[in-house]
């Protein structure tokens, strides 16, 4: 072993932490872990679970070289505590030390910034039980293999004892830890690990780790033997140019940390496609919740790009900043000093003529009352997440399987995330279960100012399902309407209408999208309710229901204008007498819904519309509360729902 691996081992084993509750020395570890950032500690959520699932709010503690602290869990990506086995994805929790950070100063690792999983040669790190009192263990281990999104596979042939369960794994040859330790093989060596890229599920927590961690880096702290990561990572040095060194990273990311974070995923996405010359990077793009996460796309395997490359990223988002009277004279000043540096004069113009691209330039008049009306999109025209409801056959209570699909608007739609349970959800345990899933998902397809549209396909009997009333965070920003039907065009589609549409659907739609005007058409209307009467209604008509559409005279209603190839429609989801005359409330929200229909210019305005309605309503604004418990089906047959045996590659959505 080299001089130079035993002192960034040293660090590694500085910052490793075991957790154990709080008591004597003599108290059993519950794993490992390690420092992230000041105060932060990263380590597998099933080290946690047993002793935290009952009282999250536990206090535990953080044991160390040179650390002995009470803690808490800050947050876990457990979705379900119940379930015997924590899923791969989920496997990891933040945990926070009580008091200031500066009550116990100890190392931070360096966390990798690459898209790329790792595989080849590592070090496993972390504690195991050992009398008198745990013990650090380092071992060699190899990453041969990679499982989903997130995981790892180590090799066989590696043996790590119980209670490193959480330990980071480091590279040796980049001097960054690339991931963590799940779990060892039943009765076999080798195990499980879950990449660092995973750290992104856990999102606002997420920046607000990583740029302490980046600001912690930048201050270049040194260890007692005066030793710190970036100084000890492989890579060029600052003579050798071009190239793009390990301590133009720090500083790099270190500027990044100190601006606002970046509005939305397709955003970061956008400006590092741009700094590579319009060139994609290899394989698929993960979670980009910080500007950090653009820098990491800019490598070819484990080695940077271009330092010029690097360069134009920083220009773009500096400008990018700077449009919103957030730019960085700092970030604005290293970049002519660093591109000064590099001798290659004539390819300087890559760095300084760099521009922002439009569709990242702010919109005009953001700030003033008017709304903008966003069209829903039709096939190639941008993004849609759809999320299936399938009931189980023979619950009951009703039980859902759900699944995930994304459709970036070209090409064929992916299935995103399918239910991995055995007997689906109840309807009150659907928000929880989707929580991560679809609301990351959600979260990272959202552009500024353009939140991806969302489809919830069901059957009729569950077209009352309040899905515009759901929401996935816990806490919201005072002005943030966290109700998924006032953040985004939230649509109902009918399930039973999966795969190849039908003529008279097809027909009714293509004369909808020609209409510039439109009425609404009570149903189930006055007198005879044959399918002859839903079929034939006029072109410019959208029903429009004052009682259930998954229940009684409602729901032979919806069933007799599917048949009749209506693709829109709006209703109440609320109680309605059964039998009798309309109440006069009835007669109100029809009247109501008259005069929304009036401003609308178009059909593909619909969703939106009614998004600003919903918006009004969670802002709490006179006169807006006739909408809150209204339904829209909105099911444009040119994009089907994908057929029940169709392979998911070849589905159409």
């Amino acid at each position: 072993m080299n001089d130079r691996n035993e002192r960034l081992f040293a660090l590694v084993r500085a910052a490793t932490v075991h957790l154990l509750p709080t008591g004597g020395k003599d108290t059993p570890l519950w794993g490992s872990g390690f420092f992230v950032a000041p105060g932060w500690v990263l380590t597998a959520a099933h080290v946690l679970r047993p002793h935290l699932a009952t009282d999250d709010k536990a206090v535990f503690r953080v044991r160390g070289e040179d650390v002995d602290a009470e803690a808490r869990l800050a947050r876990w990506l457990i979705t379900d505590p119940r379930r015997p086995k924590v899923p791969l994805a989920e496997d990891l929790a933040l945990v926070r030390l009580t008091g200031e950070p500066d009550d116990h100063p100890h190392e931070c690792v360096w966390l990798t910034d690459r898209a790329a999983r790792h595989s080849g040669a590592l070090k496993a790190c972390g504690y195991f039980p050992g009398p008198p009192e745990a013990r650090f263990r380092m071992v060699d281990a190899e990453i041969n293999g990679h499982e989903d999104t997130y995981g790892l596979i180590i090799k066989p042939d590696i043996d790590f004892p119980s209670g490193m369960s959480g330990g980071p794994l480091l590279d040796p040859e980049t001097g960054a830890v690339v991931g963590l330790i799940k779990s060892r093989r039943k009765e076999q060596d080798g195990g499980k690990a879950v990449a660092i890229a995973a750290l992104r599920r856990f999102g606002a927590t997420y920046r607000t780790v990583m740029a302490a961690h980046d600001r912690w880096h930048g201050e270049e702290p040194m260890s007692e033997s005066g030793d710190n990561w970036i100084d000890l990572q492989h890579g060029p040095s600052a003579e050798q140019t071009p190239a793009w060194t390990p301590r133009d990273r720090r500083r790099a990311l270190d500027l990044l940390a100190a601006l606002p974070p970046p509005p939305d995923e397709p955003t970061v996405r956008l400006i590092a496609k741009e700094a590579r010359s319009g060139n994609q990077w290899a394989g698929g793009t993960p979670e980009l919740r910080t500007w950090r996460d653009g820098h990491g796309l800019l490598y070819e395997g484990t080695a940077p790009l271009d330092p010029l490359t690097f360069l134009r990223y920083l220009r773009l988002v500096e400008a990018h900043a700077g449009a919103r009277d957030a730019g960085s004279p700092l970030l604005a000043d290293w970049i002519g000093r660093r591109l000064r540096r590099d001798t290659r004069r004539p390819l300087h113009a890559l760095v300084r003529d760099v521009a922002l691209p439009d569709e990242l330039r702010p919109l005009p008049g953001g700030d003033g009352p008017e709304r903008i009306v966003i069209s829903y999109p039709g096939p190639g025209e941008g993004p849609v997440v759809a999320l299936l409801l399938d009931p189980v056959i023979g619950s009951q209570p009703v039980r859902f399987f759900w699944q995930i699909w994304y459709h970036d608007g070209d090409g064929l739609p992916e299935v995103h995330e399918t239910d991995g349970s055995i007997h689906g959800c109840r309807p009150d345990e659907l928000v929880q279960a989707l929580r991560v899933p679809l609301g990351g998902l959600l979260e990272s397809k959202d552009r500024e100012g353009h939140p991806v549209p969302l489809e919830v396909a069901l059957p009729t009997e569950h077209f009352d399902t309040a899905v515009h009333r759901w929401r996935f965070e816990d806490i919201a920003a005072l002005n943030d309407p966290g109700h998924l039907g006032a953040r985004r065009r939230l649509v109902l589609r009918a399930l039973e209408r999966r795969g190849d549409p039908d003529n008279v659907w097809l027909d009714r739609w293509q004369h909808m999208t020609g209409e510039r005007r439109f009425q609404g058409w009570r149903m189930p209307p006055p007198g005879a309710v044959d399918a002859v009467g839903y079929r034939d209604a006029e072109r410019d008509r959208i029903p429009v229901m004052c009682r259930p559409a998954g229940q009684g005279p409602g729901r032979v209603a919806m069933k007799r204008a599917l048949g009749g190839g209506h693709a829109v429609a709006l209703w109440h989801i609320g109680p309605h007498p059964e039998r009798g005359a309309c109440p006069p409330e009835c007669d109100t929200l029809h009247a109501r819904v008259e005069k929304f229909l009036e401003t609308l210019g178009s059909l593909s305005e619909l969703p939106d519309r009614l998004r600003h309605v919903r918006q009004d309503i969670s802002e709490q604004r006179a006169d807006s509360a006739w909408a809150e418990p209204l339904a829209l089906l909105y099911d444009d047959p040119r994009r089907p729902l994908p057929g029940e045996e169709t392979d998911p590659v070849d589905a159409p959505l």
